[in-house]
């Protein structure tokens, strides 16, 4: 009766977790967090800017690293969130946001590592004048400030794949499944990062001052912050000799996988070519403070001055899918085959919406003020500048961040090759794929060998949480280790390409 009682247990609860999707559906409910991790150490301008000082200072540069709390897996993809802010402190721009802390970054951290991302909320050097009376020196100070973003989310991307390679990957990551995920100021930061590849690729006239181009390498160093940069004789500002750029990890690749910007835009449209990463892009049409389409950007309320022209989603997503440039071909596909009507209505609403652009979620907003509809607080004064008034209504913002999420996780699972896809939800028997476990009790590892391709194994305990997921797997044979799985019974759903195979699976 004892065997009897379990088995039907073990038939109801492979039903009941079904194709739950790691990457896509909420498998963990805790998250933990380590915050301030020293990513890197560079040279800042906000000291002179805000507190008077004569010089650029080394500043460290710090993360937040959110991870799925009892999680045993050791080659998860790393997503790198990017906050807003303007370039300057929250005391500065407003209040509402601008550190690793913003409730944006903390609400999209923790539900992105629940579906078993690793997660790094990463601040970044911020630092320019956006009220001074000069067109050109606000355009000067600003492009820097960008061009220091783009250094250091690309210093983020070496140091995570150092600490693999020296430190025994204490995170848990893939180097070789990354993105960086951008929202307002930190959007400008994503594009940058994704089509910027040369301090050469800046010199365009708008990015000119006196016949002189704004960025130079070995003033400001590369775009990888992999080099020295030193102020010359009359730099605006700072003393002759002073260091602009410390390199950091310069032994790593800056490359990822994957770029994604919730607002913000694009500093120049012929920096995208083929050779650039995938590219997803949120944007409200009528943002009043990043133009969704081609336009000189203004500095916000209530300076409310001219800057620099600037592309926005509307104009650089059908860049990014034009002919012959094509990053974005990996998206077109039916998403049904993720097995989730909810993120196949999301996809066709933003086609609908984005005209067919693949990559592409236009946000419409009755409010004419309205340029993240992503974002609430949870108090108005979050940062405690007095009349700030952030938006703190939670409920509508987070049915966005759910269509976000939705739109997001399966192009994510497909640029980085997670192995999402659902082909078949058709419960094979073992005998037809020729699968066997073995040593089935386990003490350590399990090797799986089957006549088709194994594409991935899932393993849940007798909750239905996942608690291992093998992607892109693509093979005949795979010797699944232990890790820290505690001693007792599980499920290990074996998906093939024409279905899977639940099978029992026990540690002792």
């Amino acid at each position: 009766m004892k065997n009897f009682t379990l088995l039907l247990f073990l038939s109801i609860l492979t039903i009941q977790i079904g194709f739950s999707q790691r990457y896509l559906d909420d498998i963990f409910t805790d998250v933990t967090v380590q915050e301030n991790v020293i990513y890197g150490i560079n040279a800042t301008i906000a000291p002179r800017l805000f507190l008077g000082d004569t010089e650029a200072r080394p500043r460290p540069l710090n993360a937040d690293v959110y991870t799925p709390t009892g999680d045993s897996e050791t080659d998860r993809p790393l997503i790198i969130l990017l906050h807003t802010g303007n370039f300057v402190p929250p005391q500065v721009n407003g209040g509402c946001g601008g550190t690793v802390k913003d409730n944006d970054m903390v609400n999209f951290a923790t539900r992105l590592a629940k579906k078993g991302f690793v997660v790094a909320v990463a601040d970044y050097r911020i630092g320019w004048n956006p009220g001074d009376p000069s067109q050109t020196v606000r355009t000067f100070f600003l492009i820097n400030a960008a061009f220091r973003g783009v250094q250091d989310s690309r210093t983020a991307v070496r140091y995570f794949k150092k600490t693999v390679a020296e430190d025994n990957n204490p995170h848990g990551i893939d180097p070789s499944k990354i993105a960086i995920w951008g929202f307002g100021t930190g959007g400008y930061i994503a594009y940058g990062s994704s089509f910027l590849d040369v301090v050469e690729d800046t010199w365009v006239n708008k990015f000119f001052s006196g016949g002189a181009p704004m960025v130079v390498r070995e003033i400001n160093g590369n775009v990888d912050a992999t080099t020295v940069g030193i102020a010359p004789a009359n730099y605006p500002g700072l003393p002759e000799g002073d260091t602009l750029c410390y390199p950091n990890h310069v032994n790593y690749s800056s490359e990822f996988q994957l770029g994604i910007a919730a607002g913000g835009a694009n500093g120049e449209d012929s920096w995208i070519d083929a050779d650039d990463t995938p590219f997803i892009a949120y944007h409200v049409v009528t943002d009043p403070f990043a133009p969704c389409g081609t336009a000189v950007l203004d500095v916000p309320p209530p300076i409310d001055l001219p800057i620099v022209e600037v592309s926005g989603a509307c104009t650089t997503m059908p860049l990014v899918n034009a002919p012959g440039v094509g990053l974005n071909e990996i998206f077109d596909v039916d998403y049904n085959i993720f097995g989730d009507d909810f993120l196949v209505d999301v996809s066709t609403a933003a086609s609908t919406a984005s005209g067919g652009v693949l990559g592409f979620y236009p946000f419409t907003s009755d409010d004419v003020t309205e340029s993240a509809p992503w974002n609430f607080h949870l108090t108005a004064e979050p940062y405690g500048v007095m009349g700030s008034d952030c938006p703190t209504e939670a409920t509508e913002a987070q049915i966005v961040v759910d269509s976000m999420m939705a739109y997001a996780t399966p192009r994510i699972c497909l640029a980085l090759g997670l192995g999402c896809e659902v082909t078949s939800t058709v419960n094979l028997d073992a005998n037809e794929v020729g699968l066997e476990v073995m040593p089935n009790p386990a003490s350590v590892d399990v090797r799986f060998e089957a006549k088709e391709n194994i594409q991935s194994i899932y393993v849940y305990d007798l909750t239905g949480r996942l608690v291992k997921a093998h992607t892109d797997i693509n093979g005949l044979q795979f010797t699944m280790p232990r890790h820290n799985l505690a001693n007792g019974l599980y499920i290990a759903q074996v998906r093939f390409e024409n279905g899977f195979v639940s099978q029992k699976l026990s540690f002792n």
